[in-house]
Order: C-alpha cells, then structure tokens, then sequence
C-alpha cells in the first residue's frame, strides 16, 4: 500500500513538472550553445582559416604593382635638372614555382576544413555540458523532493511517538530517538537545498541568464530514458568530426613535404610594365612613357643539404600525424567500449534500485503499522526509514548516471 502512495507521489511529481514546464533539453542546448563562448571562439577560428585560405588562392592570379619617386639634389651640375623622378606600373605573374601555390593552398583548404571540425567537435561538448547540467539539476531537484518525502514520514512517526508517550505507553527514549532523527533529516534537508542551488547556478550561468533565476524543468531523470543502439566502429570514425579533422591533418602534412621541396625547386615568372621618368641625364626637364616585358628565372644551386633536412623535417611531422590518428581511434575504441558498458551498468543498477525501492517501502510501511499496535520497536521503523532513504537515493543516482552515460555515448559516437 505504501509502496503505491509512493508511486503516485513520484507520478504527481513528474506531472506537476510538466505541467508548469518552462524549458524542455532541446531549449536548453540552443540557449547554451547559443551563449557558448566556446563555440564562438571555434567559429572565429573558422573564420579566420577561410580568409587565410581566400588569401592563398590569389597567389595562382597576377600581382599588380605601383611604385614611384621623386629625388632632388641639394647641389645643381651644369646644367642638369637638380631632381629625377620615376613612376612605374607592373603586372607579374607567376608561372612555375615548383608546386609551392598549389601546396599552400591546399594546405589552407586543409586548415579550413579541420577548423569546420573543430567547431562540429566543440558543439558536441557543448551539447553534452548541456545535458549534464540539466540533468544535474533534476537529480538535485529530485532528491531535495526525496528529502522532503523522508521528513514528512519521519514527522508522521514523530506525532505518534509524542501521542503515546503523553498517553503513557513509551518511554522518554522513544521521543528523543524520534526527534534525534527529526533534527537529523532537517540537517539533511540543508544540504539538498545547498546542492539543488549549486546545481541552479551552473544551469543559469551555462545559459548566461541570472545564477538565481528559477526554473522549472519539462523532463526528469525519473522519466524513462530512451535507450540509445550501439554503433559500430566504422560508423563513429566517419560521423567523429576529430577523426575526421586527423585524416586531413595527415593530408596537410604530405602537401607541406612537397611545398618545403618546392622551395628549392626553380621559379619562374613573366610580366609586363610601364615607366615614366624624364631622360637621362636630366637636362631639360622632359620626361617620357616606356614599358617592357620580362622573364624571370630562380634557380637554387646549392644550400648546404638544406633541401634535405627540410624535406624530411617535414616527413618526420607527416608520420608523427598519422600516429596521431592512429592513437585517436584507439582512444575513440576505448570511449565507445567503455561508455557502451557505462549504459548496461547503469540500467542494471535502476533496475535492481526499482525492485529494491519497492520492498523498502512495503517494509516501512510494515514497520510504521507494527510500531503503531505495539508490535514493533521504534529502532525498527527508525532503520526502516533510513533503508528508504538510501535505497530512493540509489534510484535517482542510477537514474542520473543513466542518462549521463547515454549523453556522454551520444558525444563520443556524434550522435546527430
């Protein structure tokens, strides 16, 4: 009987919750996300990559280049004009550079991408620090509610201790065990209203809303849990934007080995351009337009092995990223093997708090009964009421760490 009022409680609850709901899971990861300094930060750093890569793709255009000057000397010779004067307007543009255009910009495409990964990564985090801090509010929240429920039995108990010693049938012991135990769960009470307001704070400040602002939540860890499918391994590696960003970080190293070789390699380069200045020697004073066109040719002879060092340099960087990647997967294997376990364990351990909750509160309801027609000590419904306690406390710990380890496998499986 009791294990029903219990259960109805707990319904209540949940519906009453619902009912006055203000934010649902969903409304607080986009308000988190949208006051993430950390996903600003990995967006401007997208930013940044892209206006770097722009800037390398107009290395492959023509440069176009204007200079000029003007000089004039303290003393006069002869008859010279005592200035000069120069102005000239060139277009060059590159032909052959070893592939070292060509390098750069893919390596700024690369850096792009693995910036856009990047931020895909960061919002995966930001999603699961959302989900903690919303069910770490509700557990806060649903053991406070727990701790209310216990002092309400433990003041029940307390009326009927005081009721039979004012009529004579207990000692004075009775009382002060009952009301030793009434002062101790209001001391418990402290400190569940102290975490449920740690728990407030940090779901406020991760929003950028005031820390003290109240808030009522749609969803509970009391409710059922979707169960989420295990995913294979090919399929985490192709979804994890990190694994992703490593893989073209081993494709941006190959393409710095053959632009540091490039380096070294002969450049070539044409263009056209036009001067006016006054003859020389400046006698007059006129001036005229001229213009040509050139070639030009670079071609590195000998650098002491420096083309050598370089080149394997930035071998030896190539092949540090591939066991990067390498040491990713493992690691990404290790998450998902070990988050997978992390959700079994956690439904068992609902599972048997559930069943175990239930008998503890058949047993206190027992217990209370007996007490009240003599047939049981008050030590006996005192380590009732403390079993209940423990065990509904081990049902919202297991019901938390069950909805932890299905965000935490959602992060490491990237989860859409």
């Amino acid at each position: 009987m009791y294990a029903k009022i219990v259960a109805a409680a707990l319904t209540a609850v949940v519906c009453c919750a619902r009912a006055e709901a203000q934010i649902t899971i969903e409304e607080y990861r986009a308000a988190v996300a949208d006051h993430s300094w950390t996903l600003q930060a990995a967006r401007s750093a997208g930013e940044e990559t892209r206006e770097t890569m722009l800037l390398r793709r107009t290395d492959y255009l023509p440069q176009v280049t204007a200079t000029g000057s003007f000089t004039r000397t303290f003393r006069r010779f002869a008859s010279l004009e005592p200035w000069t004067s120069l102005a000239r307007l060139g277009i060059e543009q590159n032909v052959y550079s070893g592939g070292a255009v060509r390098a750069a910009a893919r390596q700024a495409e690369l850096a792009y991408d693995i910036a856009l990964c990047g931020e895909q990564s960061a919002a995966f985090d930001v999603r699961y620090a959302a989900d903690y801090a919303y069910w770490s509010l509700s557990r806060a929240e649903s053991y406070l509610k727990a701790v209310r429920e216990y002092i309400a039995i433990v003041g029940s108990l307390q009326k009927v201790v005081h009721r039979r010693f004012e009529e004579g049938y207990i000692s004075k012991s009775d009382v002060l065990q009952i009301d030793s135990r009434m002062s101790d769960a209001e001391f418990g009470m402290v400190a569940a209203e102290q975490a449920y307001y740690v728990a407030l704070h940090d779901f406020n400040v991760l929003r950028g809303q005031s820390v003290g602002q109240d808030v009522t939540l749609s969803q509970s860890i009391l409710d059922t849990i979707d169960m989420p499918r295990r995913v294979d391994m090919a399929t985490i590696t192709a979804r994890r934007p990190d694994f992703t960003a490593s893989r073209m970080s081993i494709d941006a190293a190959r393409w710095r080995i053959k632009s540091v070789r490039a380096a070294y390699l002969p450049k070539v380069g044409v263009g056209v351009y036009g001067a006016w200045q006054p003859y020389v020697p400046n006698s007059t004073g006129k001036t005229y337009v001229d213009g040509g066109a050139f070639i030009s040719v670079d071609v590195p002879i000998f650098h002491f092995r420096a083309r050598s060092h370089a080149v394997r340099s930035a071998e030896h960087a190539a092949q540090r990223s591939e066991w990067q990647s390498a040491q990713l997967y493992d690691t990404i294997l290790t998450e998902e093997i070990n988050g997978w376990t992390d959700i079994m364990s956690a439904r068992a351990q609902l599972i048997n708090s559930q069943q175990s909750l239930e008998i503890a509160a058949e047993n206190l309801s027992i217990s209370t009964y007996s007490y009240k027609e003599g047939l049981a000590t008050i030590l006996d419904v005192m380590q009732a009421q403390i079993s209940w306690l423990q065990i509904y406390t081990n049902t919202i710990t297991a019901r938390f760490n069950l909805a932890v380890a299905v965000a935490s496998y959602s992060r490491t499986t990237s989860m859409p």
